[in-house]
């Protein structure tokens, strides 16, 4: 008995699927239907024989680096006279007559400070703040080694809140200088100095900033920002790398109660450096000037010089007859380059303008009702501030 036509078609194209469907599950098993949870492989990079993998260890302890900048740290001591201003009361005929000569005369005292300092030369040479000598009639030195001298002022920079001293000593523990320019935040950083006169003492943190100005504590400022506890006596001692190098000065700490609260400024080592070598060739720091006060070009300021963007800096101020007013600015002016290098902000201003040399002559750009204009000015040397 034959099957019918039909049935044959249909078993042969049934056959035919089944073949098909299990080339297809063979050479693509992918394909295959599963119940459990998807399988994710990891596939491992093979390590070439001989090759290894650097691990990278945690730090159990900042000991050498310490041990190479400590020595160098030195504890500053100061003493001044205070006199207190006579009543002029006291110098009446009158109560001179029955009182005497000696009756009102201001009682002198002796007034005692201490902060640190950072041997920059095994020629005795120490950097420290300014605060920290301002105004003292005798420095000691107390070295680490237990030896303590007199120490004289080789020259002040106020401008930055920097002073060099020198003690006569040869052959000192010179700390070694970093670059304070290659800082990143995060950086750990160790603050070497003398809080509270209690002795040498050293905290640790990171970098937490770069580049702060604007703090109103000197006229020129770069600030390193660290969470590394500095407290009153800090001042003028060391911040150093994990390393043991030199990259800032411990200068202030932001405080509403007068110890730290992790938010303290250094002076970078790079700055320092430069205002240390004009110092002991000079006496003194040699900066150009202008006679102008400046400020940030601000949104709403450059609205309402009618300019497309706060690209510069106001002239808000311009001393009589100096080097600004000879050359032709005036107030409202907006400086926008200086040499052909572009003004961002205040501190790039002064940085262009204290850099020339006293005697050279620059060129300014400036935009003075919706012109651009240039202007030769020839720079003059920056007044030293009166105390």
């Amino acid at each position: 008995m034959s099957l019918p036509r039909a049935v044959v078609f249909a078993s042969r194209f049934i056959t035919i699927g089944l073949a098909v469907a299990f080339i297809v599950l063979f050479f693509y098993p992918g394909l295959r239907p599963t119940s459990g949870p998807a399988v994710v492989e990891i596939h491992e990079t093979a390590v070439p024989e001989g090759a290894t993998v650097p691990i990278q260890k945690p730090v159990l302890s900042y000991a050498d680096a310490v041990a190479r900048a400590a020595p160098a740290v030195v504890n500053v001591y100061t003493q001044k006279v205070v006199r207190p201003e006579r009543n002029p009361l006291f110098d009446d005929p009158f109560f001179r007559r029955f009182f005497g000569d000696q009756f009102g005369r201001p009682r002198e005292r002796l007034e005692t400070s201490l902060g640190s300092g950072v041997i920059f030369s095994d020629q005795g040479y120490i950097i420290t703040n300014n605060h920290v000598i301002a105004g003292a009639d005798e420095i000691e030195v107390a070295l680490r080694d237990g030896r303590s001298l007199s120490a004289r002022i080789v020259g002040r920079d106020p401008d930055t809140d920097l002073a060099v001293l020198k003690i006569d000593l040869d052959h000192l523990p010179a700390i070694t200088l970093g670059d304070s320019d290659k800082l990143r935040v995060g950086d750990v950083v160790l603050a070497i100095g003398n809080p509270f006169g209690v002795g040498q003492t050293v905290t640790s943190g990171i970098v937490s900033a770069t580049g702060r100005d604007m703090l109103g504590l000197n006229t020129f400022e770069n600030f390193i920002q660290t969470d590394a506890a500095i407290n009153p006596g800090n001042s003028g001692g060391a911040l150093i790398s994990a390393n043991g190098e030199l990259i800032g000065i411990n200068t202030a700490i932001f405080s509403r109660s007068g110890g730290s609260q992790g938010i303290g400024f250094a002076i970078p080592v790079n700055l320092v450096k430069d205002v240390m070598t004009q110092i002991i060739e000079h006496g003194q720091v040699v900066r150009g000037w202008l006679g102008v006060a400046v400020q940030d070009l601000t949104p709403e300021l450059a609205e309402s010089f009618g300019l497309p963007e706060a690209k510069g800096v106001v002239v808000s101020n311009i001393v009589v007859n100096g080097p600004a007013d000879e050359a032709g600015l005036d107030r409202g002016d907006v400086i926008t380059r200086i040499n052909g290098q572009e003004v961002d902000n205040v501190r790039k201003a002064l940085d262009l303008i204290t850099r020339a040399k006293p005697g050279e002559t620059i060129t300014i750009t400036v935009i003075r009702g919706g012109r651009e204009k240039e202007f030769k000015a020839r720079v003059l040397q920056r007044p030293l501030i009166q105390e």
